[in-house]
């Protein structure tokens, strides 16, 4: 991005959050963001080697906005081999099994598009070869999943890989159970490890980092709109047991926001071992040709390609004139075998096991496909009609669906004129119900523009830092675009760290010694 007008970039992504987080939250936090993530980044691949490259085809997610990016905003981790790892390999979570290829292999999003015409192009089919080549060595290896790790899951090995290199002591399976603290500054924190309590102490700060709290159902009841989420696609972990933590010392949660969520639209499985798979419907169904979603008037209510997190707060503001909780995806079997729904991906020879789960609502006809969802199917009917004339046309009058290039990066390149619309018409016609899940909470700690925390009256508590999910979101719970959770995270992660080390004079010298990760 240094290559091309840098500049000219920051006072556009200015402009975008100036816009996108408006008067719901400080700007001195959204901008010290800006100030701070490309140093991060910098620092990062200079000490620890750890690099990302842009990502030019991922638009910001709101392009009504001044300022939206058209691409390469977001970041993308390059992919790592955890081998490198050794034992500590086992130690990294895998992803969502619904989102791994042949049980337990990864591909990125560029990945996953570039396979799906691996019948037509050489090009495509020699990705697919080589990486399931490597996928099996892997397995033949006896890993119980591939070792080629991208997304989320290479950036944590890196960053693990980072930590070790540095003799830096990463204790898992431990719980947390208090902040110590003494003359008005956390010194230490308690934790147990096999039952046991243990006390750490800290001499140059606390951070907390747990993930806010989407996995708790008690703090989704009292913070999160109503219906309150039942499911979650996040980590068990994160359930706001460190944001307890800091309130028992006198720390204060921030402002509450629309709906202090950060959502995916998520469909609801029951797995073969009895566990239960909650799908996020990102971008590899929603925005293709030939899907709509609908509520229980059996209408449109969306543009079916908005980001995930507008989608479902689209969701909620329909559902207080018209039950829109679940809503149901709609499309046809041609639909399905070409891009996939949900936990079924594209070519699935079979699709009867999820009819006959329920997973899958099926019919022959759109009105009988509206009896067994529960819609009127004369109104139904109509909707399907209207959308098939508008998607015969190439422009979506009602929603706009592929009238912009966040839409349409995510439609199919191969339909014309719109990416995004083609008719549901042929026979038997499928519908799937999604429901909103957090996959994050934007309501959080209370903090400074160095990630201190601050108690009631504003003031920070010393020792104490956050970032992530437990901190208020520096957008105010807005989504400006791929990455915007784990770029703030880890910008602030970095702020907190360099002030914390700057405080002790006697880690100034080498910090990373002083660290040790919970």
């Amino acid at each position: 991005m240094r290559s091309s007008d840098a500049e000219e970039d920051r006072r556009g992504a200015i402009s975008y959050l100036a816009a996108l987080v408006a008067d719901r939250g400080d700007a001195k936090m959204w901008r010290a963001f800006l100030d701070s993530a490309p140093q991060m980044l910098l620092d990062l691949e200079k000490r620890a080697g750890i690099v990302f490259k842009p990502y030019p085809s991922a638009p910001d997610y709101r392009q009504d906005l001044p300022g939206a990016g058209r691409g390469a905003r977001p970041l993308e981790p390059l992919p790592f081999d955890g081998r490198l790892l050794g034992a500590d390999f086992d130690r990294v979570a895998p992803p969502l099994p619904e989102l791994m290829l042949f049980g337990g292999m990864m591909v990125t999003r560029g990945e996953a598009a570039e396979l799906l015409r691996a019948d037509r192009s050489p090009r495509s089919m020699w990705l697919g070869l080589r990486l399931l080549g490597r996928y099996l060595r892997d397995r033949l290896t006896r890993h119980e999943r591939g070792t080629r790790l991208v997304l989320g899951n290479a950036l944590v090995a890196r960053l693990l890989k980072a930590l070790r290199d540095r003799d830096v002591p990463v204790l898992t399976g431990v719980s947390a159970c208090r902040l110590i603290k003494h003359d008005g500054a956390i010194r230490g924190v308690e934790f147990l490890s096999g039952g046991a309590p243990v006390t750490l102490a800290a001499r140059c700060g606390v951070v907390l980092a747990g993930g806010g709290f989407p996995a708790n159902r008690l703090w989704r009841e009292k913070y999160l709109p109503r219906p309150v989420a039942e499911y979650t696609p996040a980590a068990a972990g994160c359930d706001g047991s460190t944001l307890d933590l800091a309130l028992d010392v006198g720390a204060a949660l921030g402002q509450s926001g629309i709906d202090n969520a950060l959502w995916f639209p998520s469909s609801v499985a029951k797995r073969s071992d009895g566990s239960i798979a909650v799908y996020p419907h990102i971008v590899l169904d929603r925005a293709k040709p030939g899907l709509i979603a609908v509520n229980a008037a059996g209408r449109r209510f969306v543009n079916e390609a908005v980001s995930y997190h507008e989608f479902v707060r689209a969701m909620y503001a329909t559902h207080a004139q018209t039950p829109s909780i679940p809503a149901w995806l709609i499309c046809d079997r041609r639909f399905i075998a070409r891009y996939g729904l949900g936990i079924i991906r594209p070519r699935t020879p079979g699709i009867r096991k999820y009819v006959a789960s329920g997973y899958l609502r099926e019919a022959a006809t759109i009105e009988d496909l509206a009896r067994r969802v529960g819609l009127p199917p004369a109104d139904f009917a109509a909707t399907v009609a209207k959308f098939n004339d508008l998607a015969r046309g190439g422009v979506d009058r009602d929603f706009g669906k592929g009238d912009n290039i966040y839409d349409r990066g995510n439609g199919d390149p191969l339909v014309r004129p719109n990416p995004c619309l083609g008719p549901i018409v042929k026979p038997p016609f499928y519908a799937v119900a999604v429901l909103p899940t957090p996959l994050g909470t934007s309501l959080g700690l209370r903090a400074d523009v160095d990630a201190r925390v601050c108690d009631t009256d504003g003031k920070h508590i010393s020792g104490l830092y956050v970032c992530g999910n437990d901190m208020q979101s520096a957008f105010a719970g807005e989504y400006p675009g791929a990455g915007a959770q784990l770029g703030q995270a880890m910008t602030f992660a970095w702020i907190a760290a360099r002030h914390a080390a700057r405080k002790n004079s006697s880690a100034r010298d080498n910090p990373i010694d002083q660290s040790v990760i919970i």
